[in-house]
Order: C-alpha cells, then structure tokens, then sequence
C-alpha cells in the first residue's frame, strides 16, 4: 500500500471510525490539516479501542495481525495491522537499517522478544527481510538462555546484534564475567528502551570492536517514529517521510515548535494505517528538533502519558489505578512517577501524598506493600524483570501534596518525572 494523502486519511477516518467521527464532530468538513485537528488523547483512544464493540476501526476485524501494546493486564490494549500495512511498516523499517550501518552479506542476531502477541522480533525480522540490502538473519530471541546464544553468534561469527537495551547488556555481563571474546560483533543495534552512558560503556567492554547505535524509532501503537541519523548520538532520527509525520507540540501551548532546542511532546500521524487510523496519537516521548530543514530531532525521554523503567512500559493510569485498588480508606491525595537511575539500572518510584496529620508509620508501611502488590499484579513484566536483574524493585515514597512537582507556568501536577540523566 502506497503512503495515503493526508486529507484522504481524514476524511476516511471521519467517515469510517465511530471515535474520529466522534473526535472531529466539531470540525468543518473541509478540516484537512493537521493542526486543524485534535490531539488524540489516549485514554479515551484505549477506551474505545476495545475487542467488543470497537469504536476506532475502520472495519470489520476481519484480516489483519494483532499485536498487544502497553497497558495493565486487566485491560490490555491491542494494535492491529492488515497484511498491507505490515509490509508498509517493515519495508520503510528496514530501508532505515541501512542508515545503521547495515551491510550486503551481514548476518543478524534478532534478540528481541517474542510470542503473547508481542510484535518486536517478528517486526525487526520482517524488517531484515525487507531491507534494501542482503543480510543472514539469525532468529535467536531474547528469552533464549546466554550459552546458546553465544553458541550461535560464534557459530555463525554474527556480525550485528540487535535488542532491547537491557537484553544486550545482560548479554554483554556474561560475555564479561565468562571472560568470552565475539570478535566479529562489529554493530550493536538497541531499541525499546534509551541506552545510557553506563550501559554504553558496558557494551564497548564486552564488544570492543563494535559499533553502538539505535535499530530505529517505532511503536507497535504509533507506528514508524524515526529513522536513525548517522553520527555520535544515537537518540537523534529522522522521520520516515512520506510514511508518517512527527510533531513536536509545546507542552503547555499545544502549538508545533518548529525552531531547534525547545522540548516538546512527540506526536505521530501514520499516512499507511488506515484499519485502525492513527492521527495526532501521543508517541509517549518527549524530543527536540536538532535540524528543522534536515527533520533531525532528538529523543529525550518520555512524556507523561507512559514511562518506561528498563524494558517495562506503563502508563501513569495503570499506576493510578493500582494506586486506588490499594487505597481503600482514600488516604492518598495525590501520586507523581518519579523514574530514577543508580547502580546501572532503572528504578521506578511512587511518589505519594497523604494529607497533613496523616503519617502513621505503621499505616504508611501497610498501605505501601498494598501499593506495590497491586501494581506488580497489574504489571508483572516490572517484578519479572527485578528478578532478571533489569531494574531495581518498586519503591514509594512518602510525601505532602506541596512536595509533588508542578508544571511552573500552569500549576498543573507534572504525572511522570524522568531523572535519569540525559548524558
């Protein structure tokens, strides 16, 4: 499927799904720019992006591939692509790999994770398939144990590994603490999760003769983010033009920025997607424009809607929920997430509130493991991946509601604070 017109998608949209109909219900039936429309907000898009009674297809569920996408287990939220809009996806992916350093003849360790409706190996597979050069790729999976993996990169002297953040890192530990040489390693490729100077260095220990950059910029709900920039800094993409479009939009106005610098959310049109349409859909992220006439912009973090702490993606709902399963007698009058790096690992902290007069210690103590359990429950990839040494466990933090950070032009609760350094 070519990249669709943008006014087509529009009207297509507005005309086909029950929620853009709903959305643009106010809007001129001419409204064929993007800053004529809305921001989606997410919640209301999850709530009418439901298995029964869905509201924002276009279409009956009647041929594509389901993916599943952030979200607690009591309401998991699904992606779904048609087979055309796959091979759009992967096909535009894939021709981005090249800018990695992707060469004819390298062969490819996918160490992505695969299965429970996950889309990322068989994403960064099929891109592989796709790309405009040749490659061997070689499927291992991330959950495959560290002595076969090994086993394999050296049997077939792997050239490129590509994974998530935290899988490579594990991997390069025990290369290290195995004392193992994979000389032919010359790219290592990360996606899913920003990579930091620590793990940088890691990386550069156990592959010393290797490469370190991004696999690419993408979502299996946004879609096609970026394409990675050749250069020094691997959070700095390009978007995938004609495919989709990037907007960075000012935190407190809403407006696009358009001049280098100045941090914005990231907002994501897909000009390919039209089964389940995604318009001015909040990537989750925060960026920069580094280059406007180039389309450079920088990744920064994420945004309030989600957070990720290793390779665990949450919403601040999903806290928010499990915050007020555990808060029977409403105690608690206000929450923040607050993201924090120490020791090499990330570590996610519920900042919480009480009212003054409230702070009984022993109260405190059990209204906290009732906060954890609830949230591990709704999220168990985050304990999962405290066992697997990924980040460090759930923690809370006490507070007054004077303590919780507010935007300092609006006064509005800032939900997620990412203090993870940037370097």
């Amino acid at each position: 499927m070519s990249a669709q017109q943008l006014s087509d998608l529009i009207r297509f949209a507005r005309h086909n799904s029950p929620f853009y109909q709903e959305l643009y219900a106010s809007l001129p039936p001419d409204a064929d720019r993007l800053t004529d429309l809305p921001v989606v907000d997410q919640e209301t898009f999850w709530a009418a992006n439901t298995l029964d009674d869905n509201r924002v297809l276009t279409g009956p569920l009647s041929e594509a591939t389901v993916y599943k996408t952030g979200g607690t287990t009591g309401a998991p939220k699904f992606s779904v692509y048609t087979r055309d809009e796959w091979r759009t996806f992967v096909t535009a992916f894939g021709q981005g790999l090249v800018d990695t350093g992707l060469r004819p003849g390298h062969r490819v360790a996918d160490l992505f994770y695969a299965g429970e409706l996950y889309a990322s190996f068989l994403f960064v597979l099929d891109s592989l398939a796709h790309a405009p050069v040749d490659n061997v790729r070689l499927p291992i999976g991330g959950a495959a144990p560290l002595q076969s993996t090994v086993a394999t990169l050296r049997d077939f002297a792997a050239q490129v590994l590509t994974g998530t953040t935290s899988t490579l890192c594990r991997l390069a530990e025990h290369v290290l603490a195995a004392d193992l040489r994979l000389d032919a390693v010359e790219l290592v490729l990360f996606g899913g999760e920003a990579l930091f100077a620590d793990q940088r260095r890691l990386l550069t220990a156990a592959f010393p003769n290797a490469a370190v950059r991004s696999v690419g910029y993408a979502s299996v709900d946004a879609g096609l983010l970026g394409r990675p920039v050749p250069g020094a800094d691997p959070r700095v993409h390009r978007a995938f033009t004609p495919y989709s479009v990037v907007e960075i939009l000012d935190d407190t106005t809403g407006e696009p920025l358009t001049e280098p610098g100045r941090p914005g959310r990231v907002v994501v049109t897909s000009l390919f997607r039209r089964l389940m349409p995604v318009i001015r859909y909040p990537a989750g992220d925060r960026a920069e424009w580094t280059d406007t006439g180039l389309g450079h912009f920088r990744i920064l973090g994420r945004a309030e809607e989600g957070v990720r702490v290793g390779p665990v993606s949450l919403y601040a709902q999903d806290a928010q929920d499990a915050v007020a399963q555990a808060d029977t007698e409403g105690r608690i009058v206000g929450m923040q997430l607050v993201v924090r790096r120490w020791q090499g690992r990330d570590g996610l902290v519920l900042r919480l509130a009480t009212a003054p007069g409230d702070d009984d210690p022993a109260a405190l103590d059990v209204l906290t493991k009732a906060v954890v359990t609830e949230l591990e429950s709704a999220r168990p990839l985050y304990p999962d991946s405290v066992s697997a040494g990924f980040v460090h466990p759930l923690s809370v933090e006490w507070a007054r509601h004077r303590d919780l950070v507010v935007n300092p032009r609006t006064g509005k609760l800032v939900r997620v604070l990412d203090e993870r350094p940037t370097e």
